[in-house]
């Protein structure tokens, strides 16, 4: 199915390089409404379109060349590794993964404990810290990498309580050799303060999609329950405005999204972080005006329940959010 919505354009809208102009605001319109219908879809939706983003800014013709045309044609797949590195940035965990200068490239070692999307015959793209004699040389690589190679081992995940299905395993890395080919960033930092907004962004059609399903489903026991239900708290017009008014908002951040200002880049934070906090609202919302038949396992308001805590853990998580938020409103003020 990724494959066929990657074919028709579906999943590379923003990119400069699918033969038309880049468009941020469709692509974040077209992950929302696969993610109306399945948030897991629409979080593997977002991993190819944000894949793209990477190869595409890569600036290496081995990767924004034929590499590129195989992923906006949905040749191939590619999922997303930067959990762990983006939590680093923000100092919440430590760089996992190692890299040694070696020749034209470099030998990686460590291991990853959540990859999605990722599959033996796809690639993701993933950061190390470069070392040289055992130390850290101060600076980060981003490099894709394969799904299968001599020095890579995908290990399953436990169980998720939702969103299995996307193809989430750990990695192990072994002294796998990435070649020049393979850099999308020999300054891993700057590379991903240059793609962030645009990273964010895309996020939020999930968290959209997600909230939008929600009031679907209010609204599809209306004439059943809406004797009963005009006493909860959250209907769904009050719902349906909030959704309305933070979409356009994200669409506005959109149209100009590289590279922005600080205050811009904290409005981006803001309303990626607004569209877990409503995904979390509606879901619930959509529980309660559903009763018991929205409490069936098989039911798709309990599926939405736990899409809407994905869309809130998804890294960058609502926590992390708040706590980026904080530190770059704090730098804007001294």
């Amino acid at each position: 199915m990724l494959q066929q919505l990657a074919s028709v354009g579906s999943l590379s809208a923003h990119l400069r390089s699918h033969g038309q102009p880049s468009d941020l605001a469709l692509s974040i319109q077209l992950i929302a409404e696969i993610s109306r219908v399945c948030g897991a879809s629409g979080f593997m939706a977002w991993c190819q379109a944000a894949c793209g983003l990477y190869l595409e800014e890569s600036g290496n013709p081995a990767l924004s060349g034929e590499r590129l045309h195989r992923h906006i044609t949905g040749q191939t797949l590619g999922g997303t590794g930067l959990s762990n590195p983006i939590k680093s940035y923000a100092g919440i965990e430590k760089l996992l993964l190692k890299a040694t200068p070696e020749g034209d490239g470099y030998r990686l070692n460590g291991s990853l404990p959540w990859v999605s999307h990722l599959q033996p015959d796809g690639y993701c793209g993933v950061i190390a810290q470069v070392v040289a004699g055992g130390v850290a040389t101060g600076r980060d690589v981003m490099v894709l990498l394969p799904g299968t190679a001599p020095g890579l081992e995908l290990l399953p995940c436990p169980a998720f309580s939702g969103m299995e299905g996307t193809s989430t395993f750990a990695i192990r890395l072994n002294n796998f050799k990435a070649g020049s080919a393979d850099v999308i960033a020999e300054d891993a930092k700057a590379f991903i303060k240059r793609i962030r907004a645009g990273f964010v962004l895309l996020q939020c059609g999930m968290g959209l999609g997600v909230i939008q399903g929600a009031i679907d489903s209010i609204r599809a026991v209306e004439s059943s329950l809406g004797s009963v239900n005009r006493f909860l708290d959250d209907q769904a017009d009050d719902l349906q405005v909030e959704h309305d008014a933070l979409k356009a908002e994200i669409l506005e951040l959109a149209r100009n999204p590289l590279p922005p200002d600080l205050r811009r880049l904290i409005a981006v934070l803001a309303g990626r972080a607004r569209c877990s906090e409503l995904a979390l609202k509606a879901a619930q919302a959509a529980l309660l005006h559903q009763g018991a038949r929205g409490y069936l396992a098989s039911s798709p308001v309990q599926r939405r329940i736990r899409e809407s805590h994905f869309v809130a853990i998804v890294t960058p998580a609502l926590k992390h959010l708040r706590l980026e938020i904080d530190r770059l409103s704090r730098d804007l003020t001294d």
